[in-house]
């Protein structure tokens, strides 16, 4: 997927394992940070991301987005989802602190898992957006996404489909994080390797990729 074509309009770079440290046994653990805002998503299916990093809940706008969020449930509900990764971490070049970029997971094209590619939802269609915490689908072309998906750290504007411009139809937002973005922050911020990648991913390679050990409806 190259989705960051557009970053420049945000002052981004061009276009788009971890052991998690245990509490000492006496430390309560810290709450859980909350949902990030965002716009209403209609009726909504639940889906856990096991990681060894804690989870990432997600709610599926299975009512707004229906295609997408079918397409995602698909992979879930086959558990094809399992043993894939978080591998790439995009945030603009220069930047050190982990509160604006993506993070992209998924199956990587693998032969052996995907599936058929779905239609394009716009998000003018379905008025979703690409605001923090939001889950879309990665893709090349229109109507060519299968199996890859992004998570927003910050809100993302130049991601949507642009009203004014046939040209840009943005990218296809299908849910939202609703527990565990500081997971997805973390992961934002795992080393990178500098030679891993090809065109606008060069540089945004996860050194060691983020397993998602399961993925669940809930």
């Amino acid at each position: 997927m190259s989705f960051t074509s557009r970053r420049q309009l945000l002052a981004l770079a061009a276009a788009l394992a971890a052991s998690p440290v245990l509490a000492q046994e006496a430390t309560p653990a810290p709450a859980a940070p909350p949902a990030p805002a965002g716009p209403d998503l209609g009726r909504t299916v639940r889906v856990r991301l096991a990681t060894h990093l804690g989870a990432i809940v997600i709610d599926l706008a299975v009512e707004k987005a229906p295609i997408t969020s079918a397409n995602f449930l698909k992979y879930v509900d086959r558990k094809l989802y399992d043993g894939a990764t978080f591998y790439r971490a995009s945030k603009p070049k220069g930047q050190t602190t982990n509160d604006y970029g993506v993070v992209q997971g998924g199956l990587q094209n693998d032969p052996k898992k995907v599936l058929p590619p779905i239609a394009h939802e716009s998000t003018l269609k379905t008025g979703l957006k690409h605001t923090d915490g939001t889950i879309s689908m990665g893709r090349h072309a229109p109507g060519t996404a299968q199996a890859d998906w992004f998570i927003c750290v910050g809100d993302q504007a130049y991601l949507d489909a642009d009203p004014k411009d046939p040209k840009n139809p943005g990218f296809a937002a299908f849910g939202r994080v609703v527990e565990g973005m500081d997971v997805v922050q973390t992961i934002l911020g795992r080393p990178v390797d500098p030679n891993r990648g090809e065109g606008s991913m060069k540089g945004e390679m996860l050194k060691v990729p983020v397993p998602i050990v399961s993925a669940r409806r809930t």
